[in-house]
């Protein structure tokens, strides 16, 4: 699908229209590249099947832009983009990623200052030059490098939500290959770690040439930066790296042990073979130089006397001991997920309705969906005020009558945490919601101990079900924020309140945090953060979040039945 790829290219020629002051176009651009990007069907589907015509009827697209994905369509670009680059050649994809910065700013900087780039903008913060400028100071500057830095730790590193198609459709072509007889992908895309730098493929075959003949050619690949008998690396359309590696099926399970890692891990894992008489490699366990098993990874757990580790756990945090005890956790699975309580609708400005978020629900087999819309003080999503969450209700009212046989809709709302820690909703409004979400969503650089203080100020009030992402943070965009964590979680624990793993690129709780959350006794409510409908089908990055922070299903709250999930909301 083309959608993501279209969708990047109009937000940022409505970026590079809001650098030249144009009014209405920037917006109208942002617009069609949010219904594009939140389309289900595929974009180049429906102009082969309907062509302009068919561009034209998805939401926000007019016939000036449907011309340009007709245009990018055919000849995978857009000449009207290319001008807008040229005209004002500012590296906006990259200066936007650090926070703080938007289009008005980076224009005020280039006429300023002349800076076009993040290399340019960081010399000239080095220099002091932004100090003095209007609309900076001191103190922005000084968040301005911390953005820089988060950016640089970063480096080029995708989520796996953003990768995980193009990947699929490689491994795709690969199983369609006569000869490959096993095929899985390795390395951190395997243990799910929040982002990837690069893919690594596992292969079992006899003859890999004429695999990596075919590997080469896939019309995804761009570049090759390596050619050989048993490993081929290329760099696909999106960015990233792919390598593929090609073994025997009996050294397969050791390889996939191997290549998946992690290097603390794997390092623990060899000692502990060392120690039993054994040798640990690539490919094989072998005693005194003879084979002892390799074919399957779990053979050589079970040699080394070890409960088998699902790749998830396997950092290097004690995971080994406890499979020694057999002790691991029983992690959570996708499919016990039986609800979702952070959905947003168009009563309060996305572009679904609250009915397309039942039925989606009742497809995706959940025996619960709820409702939580974003609250008065968040106006950039139309937040709703307490005469509109009245109004809200008798229409979730209505769906439950409609849909009751097969499904629950409960109403909530995604109630701003204010400055002075109040919330912005009205408690005598707050009492007669199923459940109320609470988040951070302004005034994000306060120090440590008043942020603990706002955030806990607002767990107080006894009508919070859930601590929706709780950090902060957005991963590669933004970090958390200073917080005691152990406190929040502390209070979190003692009060009954549940805390969010969010599914969304914010994946927030981090997998530490929810381990150290679980540890101290603390539940979790794993949520999608729905604004467009596909992105209901994200949980499973939740999930696998979840799963890296060694919870179960037992410490998730919408793992449980209909009738145990309302008599817990019932209790608050």
């Amino acid at each position: 699908m083309k959608n993501e790829e279209i969708a990047k290219i109009l937000f940022e020629i409505g970026d590079y229209l809001d650098l030249k002051n144009i009014p209405f176009k920037p917006k109208a651009y942002q617009e069609a590249a949010v219904s594009l990007d939140s389309l289900e069907k595929d974009v180049e589907d429906i102009y082969k099947k309907e062509g302009l015509k068919g561009l034209e009827e998805i939401q926000g697209v007019g016939e000036s832009i449907a011309l340009k994905i007709e245009e990018y369509l055919k000849t995978g670009k857009i000449k009207y983009f290319e001008e807008l680059k040229k005209e004002k050649p500012i590296d906006l994809k990259n200066l936007k990623r650090i926070q703080g910065l938007g289009a008005k700013k980076i224009e005020f900087l280039n006429k300023e200052l002349g800076i076009t780039n993040v290399v340019e903008l960081k010399e000239a913060i080095e220099k002091n030059k932004l100090k003095d400028l209007k609309g900076f100071g001191e103190k922005s500057q000084k968040n301005i490098l911390i953005g820089i830095s988060f950016m640089e730790a970063n480096g080029t590193r995708y989520l796996i939500s953003e990768i995980i198609d193009d990947v699929n459709e490689i491994v795709g072509r690969l199983k369609k290959i006569k000869e490959v007889k096993k095929i899985e992908i390795a390395g951190s895309f395997r243990r799910r770690k929040e982002t990837v730098g690069d893919i690594d493929i596992l292969v079992a075959a006899s003859f890999p040439r004429k695999i990596m003949d075919e590997f080469v050619t896939f019309p995804n690949v761009v570049k090759i930066w390596g050619r050989g008998e048993t490993k081929t690396s290329v760099r696909i359309k999106k960015g990233i790296n792919i390598d593929l590696r090609v073994v025997t099926e009996n050294s397969f399970g050791a390889a996939l042990q191997y290549f998946t890692g992690s290097k603390e891990h794997n390092i623990a894992l060899r000692i502990l073979a060392n120690s039993k008489g054994y040798k640990l490699n690539e490919y094989g366990l072998f005693k005194n130089d003879i084979y002892k098993a390799g074919k399957k990874e779990e053979d050589i757990y079970k040699k080394l006397g070890l409960e088998y580790i699902p790749p998830e756990l396997r950092e290097g945090r004690n995971e080994i001991e406890m499979a020694a005890k057999h002790k691991l956790p029983k992690l959570v699975e996708l499919k016990d997920v039986k609800g979702d309580f952070h959905t947003h609708s168009s009563f309060a400005g996305t572009n679904i309705s609250m009915e397309e978020i039942v039925l989606r629900a009742i497809d995706k087999g959940y025996k619960y969906i709820g409702i939580s819309d974003h609250t008065k003080v968040l106006k950039i999503e139309k937040g709703l005020d307490e005469e509109k969450l009245k109004l809200q209700k008798k229409e979730i009212k209505k769906l439950n009558k409609r849909y009751g046989s097969k499904i629950r809709v409960f109403h909530g709302a995604e109630v701003n945490i204010l400055k002075d820690g109040t919330l912005d909703i009205k408690n005598e409004v707050l009492k007669n919601l199923d459940f109320v979400n609470i988040g951070v969503h302004t005034n994000f650089k306060m120090g440590k101990k008043e942020m603990t203080e706002r955030i806990i100020k607002a767990m107080s009030n006894p009508h919070v079900t859930c601590l929706v992402h709780p950090t902060g943070r957005i991963v590669n965009r933004r970090g958390s924020f200073d917080l005691d964590l152990e406190k929040i979680f502390q209070f979190a624990k003692t009060n009954n309140i549940a805390l969010e793993v969010n599914s969304s690129d914010r994946l927030d709780l981090s997998n530490y945090h929810i381990k150290r959350a679980k540890e101290i006794g603390c539940k979790f409510f794993i949520n999608t953060d729905t604004h467009a409908l596909k992105q209901m089908d994200r949980m499973e990055y939740g999930v696998n979040e979840a799963r890296r922070g060694w919870a179960e299903k037992k410490d998730i709250i919408n793992t449980m039945s209909l009738k145990e999930i309302e008599k817990y909301l019932n209790k608050r």
